[in-house]
């Protein structure tokens, strides 16, 4: 530390000796936030600080290029905020925040690190990649020391920790479904090849940061603290380390951030630096889910106020982002942890509960830093009017643009678990449902940001929905593979995970991934394991070859990465009803390259009608079969078995 002051008050003119000023003890200032900060960022620096009657301070910065450019005072004299200027001079190296009282002074070490070559323009998740989705505590348990409760006062970077975890917390129980099963940081590293074999780019996890609730913790959704990896996963330091290992493998990492709640736990909400820093009433107010406030003309002020400001659940209140401290917080938080650990992208948890207007500034400010990052936005709305109200430049008849790259798809997630259930079927039922989503794409602005999936954490598992049927669900793979947008898969749908037991909690559909813990008697982690594993998890091997084939597939398809859709129905003469065939036919497609796509929902064969597709194609085409490897001529009479796909690709 004294080497690195010294090196700092080198350079520059004169600086004041600081040798006689003590160091901060941890009472004095408990809390620096962001951690740390660059050079050449263009996000300005505000300080949060916290101390006991820090406001009384006279503060400033010692060492060359750092200056304080203005002190704000809060409803609390123990926390203040600071406006840091960052000059062209400044060097990276440890600096010192002064303050001083009177005769007392005393300093406190902040670090400024090099940014790295090319962050600016980092590149982020796009059409080409596909999106592995993993809830860290039920993926695999590498390391059983950090299980239960840690001990001491500081973190691994030395910051205070706001209190130790509940004793009743301390066990890991697989027994239980809202308790901790035990996974961590270094289970998903000691299984990146698992993942980036199967095809997947990009890795998403549920939140890692510290999450202290004394009910349901394991899934990280009510953060406790923002700047700190949970220690049941980790520290800061192996999530650097992860992403790292992961860059290695070809896989890219999104972050799961949650701006609109925190935790009852968090420390702030022992004092927080003003009175409205989260949405507060005289008795609990829960939000009233109801998105349709922010567009609709008629709705009334109450309906909006508490959908803005109403809290999620008991356990996390509402984080109120109209105060722009609170904004900036976050706004800086997010850019923090993009630089901090190299990230690819983000995905925003619950976006329409936060103000509207603060998250489009948020947006706005992340994407200044880092102007080629994509952020999805969870935007839980079946409605599609309602669901592109949400992306960015979206001609909204109110004026309002959310900045927000990328949403996810919800009217589409449904419509894959609805039309693979149904068997006899009406004209609007079936596999009418997915043609139904896609002709509305005209509703949304840019279709390569759309993200797609069949089933999330906050669902049931695929498998129970489609009654764990193999063949339907290589039809809800197929279609996830090939349709437009962005692709999410979640953990242990490629081998039809299902719930213990069915439809009991949330907890109970995350379920421990096979293999991921020591003395499992199955190991799906292993080409070895799938081969042998019986009862539930029979079909394990062949579900995981369909999906590792047409993901890494998918890898090099430009037709599905950039390509236009042109698809088909197909309908019957029953009676006197005109219903649908079940049957969906759709090709991606570029100005040279083709990939037709035959969906079979129906309890029958079907041959194929090429002349139905005349307008694309004007005769017999010859491709490739992407499932089998072999060599495919289109034309009248191909069979396509009952609940089965087809997928050929051709040269135009």
């Amino acid at each position: 530390m004294a080497a690195a002051l010294a090196a700092v008050l080198s350079c520059g003119n004169p600086q004041p000796d600081l040798s006689a000023v003590a160091e901060a003890s941890a009472e004095q200032v408990q809390r620096v936030e962001p951690l740390s900060w660059w050079t050449g960022m263009k996000t300005e620096l505000q300080l949060m600080i916290q101390g006991p009657d820090i406001a009384s301070y006279a503060i400033d910065f010692v060492g060359a290029g750092l200056s304080v450019k203005e002190i704000h005072r809060t409803d609390s004299p123990n926390f203040v905020f600071v406006d840091v200027r960052i000059g062209p001079s400044a060097k990276p190296g440890t600096y010192y925040l002064r303050f001083t009282k009177g005769e007392e002074s005393f300093k406190y070490p902040y670090i400024i690190r090099e940014r790295r070559d090319g962050s600016r323009e980092r590149e982020s998740f796009t059409t080409a990649d596909m999106i592995y989705l993993i809830m860290p505590d039920r993926f695999a348990n590498a390391d059983p020391a950090n299980d239960n409760a840690f001990s001491g006062d500081a973190y691994d970077d030395g910051s205070a920790r706001p209190y130790a975890i509940p004793e009743f917390l301390q066990t890991v129980n697989r027994d239980s479904t809202l308790g901790r099963h035990g996974g961590d940081l270094q289970g998903i590293i000691n299984h990146l090849d698992y993942i980036a074999d199967l095809g997947a780019t990009a890795i998403w996890c549920t939140p890692l940061l510290l999450d202290n609730q004394d009910f349901e913790s394991y899934h990280g959704y009510a953060c406790d603290d923002y700047y700190h990896i949970d220690p049941r996963f980790g520290d800061n330091a192996l999530f650097q380390s992860y992403v790292s290992q992961a860059h290695e493998k070809g896989l890219k990492v999104i972050m799961d951030i949650v701006t609109n709640h925190c935790g009852t736990e968090h420390w702030w909400m022992q004092e927080a630096p003003f009175a409205d820093w989260y949405h507060t009433f005289e008795t609990y107010t829960q939000m009233n889910a109801l998105f349709s406030v922010y567009m609709d003309e008629h709705a009334s002020q109450r309906d909006l106020e508490k959908q803005e400001s109403g809290w999620f659940v008991p356990m996390m209140p509402d984080m109120n982002l109209d105060n722009p401290y609170v904004l900036k917080y976050f706004q800086q938080w997010a850019v923090w942890w993009v630089e901090y650990a190299d990230l690819d992208g983000l995905r925003v948890d619950t976006y329409p509960y936060n103000e509207p207007i603060p998250m489009s500034k948020w947006c706005a400010a992340v994407l200044n830093e880092y102007p080629n990052l994509n952020i999805v936005g969870e935007c839980w709305d079946m409605s599609i009017p309602q669901l592109a109200y949400w992306q960015k430049d979206n001609p909204n008849k109110n004026g309002f643009n959310s900045n927000l790259p990328s949403i996810m798809d919800f009217p589409m997630q449904q419509a894959i678990w609805s039309s693979l259930n149904e068997d006899y079927v009406n004209w609007d039922e079936g596999m009418t449902r997915i043609y139904s989503v896609v002709a509305q794409d005209f509703a949304y602005q840019d279709l390569d940001n759309m993200m797609i999936f069949f089933a999330n954490h906050d669902h049931a598992r695929t498998a129970d929905v489609l009654g764990r049927d193999p063949r339907r669900m290589k039809l809800a793979l197929t279609l996830l593979a090939t349709l437009r947008g962005i692709p999410q898969l979640y953990y242990g749908d490629e081998m039809m995970f299902s719930e213990h037991p069915l439809w009991f909690n949330d907890g109970s559909k995350r379920v421990d991934f096979p293999g991921g813990w020591e003395g499992d008697g199955v190991d799906l982690f292993s080409a070895e394991g799938r081969a042998a594993a019986t009862g539930e998890y029979e079909t394990a091997a062949e579900l995981h070859d369909y999906t590792r084939t047409l993901f890494n597939w998918r890898k090099g398809c430009e037709a599905i990465h950039h390509g236009k859709t042109l698809h088909f129905i197909s309908r019957k003469n029953v009676g006197r009803r005109n219903i649908t065939d079940n049957t969906y036919a759709f090709f991606r497609y570029t100005d040279t390259d083709a990939v037709f796509v035959f969906i079979n929902n129906a309890l029958e064969e079907r041959s194929l009608d090429w002349n139905h597709y005349r307008e694309f194609v004007s005769g017999p085409v010859t491709g490739r079969n992407v499932l089998t490897g072999e060599e495919i001529t289109l034309q009248d009479g191909v069979v396509v078995p009952a609940k089965s796909a087809l997928v050929v690709e051709f040269q135009r």
